[in-house]
């Protein structure tokens, strides 16, 4: 390489929790979730996630943006319509994951408040 020659950045400059915190980042919006779980089940058209979704259309399409930017999702034309897919099988179990540790938390926060509650039974100590 000579003093001329510009140097590209590499992908790989930033530590690999960079890399996970940017992709937690695209993860990190309501909607985009919703279309992730949508398209963990099967490919969907955009029509098809718009009433699922519950968003203007205009939203939904930067949302997709996003996703389809990042590499999380890859799109194709079909006719007229453009149909979503995940670019990867493990973002549907990521997702599955996320449910599972938020049912665990929300479990032991129910249990928590549990604990704090007055007792509300018969008095015990007569």
């Amino acid at each position: 390489m000579t003093a001329d020659t510009p140097r590209r950045p590499s992908v790989t400059a930033a530590p690999l929790y960079q890399h996970k915190a940017e992709f937690f980042k695209t993860l990190g919006h309501p909607v985009r979730i919703r279309v992730l779980e949508l398209l963990s089940e099967r490919e969907h058209a955009v029509a098809e996630l718009l009433p699922e979704v519950g968003v203007e259309a205009a939203h939904l399409s930067q949302q997709l943006a996003i996703l389809r930017r990042t590499g999380v999702v890859a799109s194709r034309r079909e006719g007229t319509s453009v149909v979503y897919r995940l670019t990867s099988p493990e973002i549907g179990e990521l997702l599955t994951v996320a449910r599972s540790i938020l049912a665990t938390l929300l479990t032991d926060r129910a249990e928590l408040l549990d604990d704090l509650r007055p007792d509300t039974g018969p008095a015990s100590d007569g």
